[in-house]
């Protein structure tokens, strides 16, 4: 889609969440890249953490996250699988007020042209929160790029037209 080019751009504050039993801050491949696609495209790092898979840790740093005025975005990479420790969704549930299904079905459709049936196994998902959003991709770095690339730049970028999350932002907490 096409950008607006009478639209200044404007940058987002995103916290980048890795959830994951192994990694550490020297092998954060996924996480690592979130930051470089983000700050990249010119929005800003608000926060960066590593929790391990445990749902009541990871909903207790998105919770920490949501209160925080800092941050508008919250993006986590990994836990989304199906194996009994991978309880993102689970997490992001206990604290969303809205789902946002439209995210996971168009990151399973343009995964599908990497991975092929295997996207199947992905339960990336997003939802709001108090106001903030939160995006759970998949842990590797090819579903970081996935749903980066062919989401979230233009999704979170104010000039993309026809619509994009950011001119959203001041009406999500509206009753």
């Amino acid at each position: 889609m096409p950008a607006d080019a009478e639209a200044a751009f404007r940058p987002v504050r995103i916290a980048v969440l890795t959830v994951s039993d192994t990694r550490g801050p020297e092998d954060d491949r996924s996480g690592d890249l979130l930051v470089e696609r983000l700050t990249g495209a010119g929005h800003t790092l608000a926060d960066r953490a590593i929790v391990r898979d445990d749902a009541e840790a990871i909903a207790d740093t998105l919770d920490a996250w949501i209160d925080d005025p800092q941050v508008e975005v919250i993006l986590t990479t990994g836990g989304t699988g199906v194996t009994g420790r991978d309880v993102t969704p689970e997490a992001l549930a206990r604290v969303w007020d809205k789902e946002i299904p439209g995210f996971g079905e168009l990151f399973r459709w343009l995964s599908y042209r990497t991975i092929g049936t295997s996207t199947i196994q992905s339960r990336a998902t997003a939802g709001v929160a108090r106001g903030t959003y939160i995006f759970c991709l998949p842990g590797s770095t090819g579903a970081v790029k996935d749903g980066w690339d062919g989401i979230l730049r233009d999704q979170l970028d104010i000039r993309h037209k026809p619509c994009n999350f950011v001119e959203l932002l001041p009406r999500l907490t509206e009753r």
